[in-house]
């Protein structure tokens, strides 16, 4: 016999905190219990994954889109039901990439061929303090995720000021009558509320272990799926996402950054050798590269750089070529045309 997985889904648009959320729920997560994450990258390649701290932990990360588009809808479906029939953990924490719109999330977890193997029990919405209503006024996931979610996390109120946190009260009030808010810095927040209450001994349903697809059957099931034009099946804005090799070094790095476009949304990435590595982080125009180490085997991604941002804005990113050598165009990633470009 099986039981069910409870769900949480942490949603918030890019560079708004999620990852720091996670790591500081992994930090305090009873060893007793067995936590599973699955991680969603709009990028080519996944950087966010680098970046959780914690060792033994089940990991599933889905680049190239978000898992609520039709870009990678089929990797979703598929990971989750490798999660319902082999994994079976207790709690399953979903980042989902900051471009998501979430509505059909909680249709999926229902879908008849997971056997009600899941139970959703909260959405988070984590929102940049300073950032929020500029990114409000332009990117539509970020209304989306507002409406969809539960529970709010105003991160960074450390940078921001009073009156920068009582317009991102506001605004989510305007879709919620009561929302739920929690001020932080660096994601500090109360996860025992949420996430470790006591289970009253019978609560979790038990359930048997067989009935589940097979992979010919679920791919037949998903395709079946995707045709319902019901679906919330394309992201809600239109972003882009490059790859960029930096072949220079980090002083002349640092140099490029003063000249990234300003309406880039977001980029991160390593560069430097390992193991003396270097962490780039860009959010709407707000930039830091600080020293950090590259996990073992993940070696290749030094050096490599992903960044986000509107179709209109590439060919001026790609223009940096010529007064920096050193940064090389690799690949675009455009979840409409679904296919690469390079």
């Amino acid at each position: 016999m099986s039981h069910q997985t409870k769900v949480f889904l942490i949603t918030g648009f890019l560079g708004s905190g999620k990852t720091t959320f996670l790591n500081r729920i992994i930090k305090t997560f009873p060893k007793d219990r067995k936590l599973m994450i699955l991680m969603n990258e709009f990028g080519e390649i996944g950087i966010d994954g680098t970046l959780i701290e914690g060792e033994d932990l089940d990991i599933m990360e889905i680049s190239k889109g978000s898992i609520f588009c039709v870009c990678v809808k089929t990797d979703f479906i598929k990971g989750l039901n490798q999660i319902a029939k082999d994994i079976q953990p207790d709690i399953l924490l979903i980042e989902s990439t900051g471009v998501a719109n979430p509505t059909d999330l909680k249709r999926d977890l229902t879908l008849p061929f997971f056997k009600e193997r899941f139970r959703f029990s909260e959405q988070f919405c984590v929102i940049d303090a300073v950032h929020f209503s500029e990114e409000y006024d332009v990117f539509s996931s970020v209304e989306k995720q507002i409406a969809s979610s539960t529970v709010f996390i105003i991160n960074k109120v450390d940078l921001a000021a009073a009156a920068q946190v009582g317009e991102v009260k506001e605004l989510v009030a305007r879709h919620h009558p009561s929302p739920v808010f929690f001020e932080t810095t660096y994601a500090d927040f109360p996860f025992e509320r949420f996430f470790f209450e006591e289970e009253v001994e019978g609560e979790r349903d038990m359930l048997p272990e067989e009935g589940f697809l097979s992979e010919t059957d679920l791919e037949t099931a998903i395709d079946q799926m995707l045709d319902d034009p019901n679906r919330e099946v394309t992201p809600p804005d239109r972003l882009l996402s490059s790859v960029y090799y930096w072949m220079g070094d980090v002083i002349s790095f640092k140099q490029l950054m003063e000249k990234i476009p300003r309406s880039v949304v977001r980029a991160k990435g390593f560069i430097g050798n390992p193991p003396e590595t270097f962490l780039f982080s860009w959010v709407m125009g707000q930039k830091s590269l600080e020293a950090k180490s590259l996990q073992p085997g993940r070696e290749g991604l030094a050096n490599r750089l992903v960044f986000i941002a509107p179709p209109e804005v590439m060919p001026q990113l790609e223009a940096l070529h010529e007064s920096f050598p050193g940064f090389q165009y690799q690949s675009t990633y455009d979840p409409m045309k679904r296919q690469e470009s390079s």
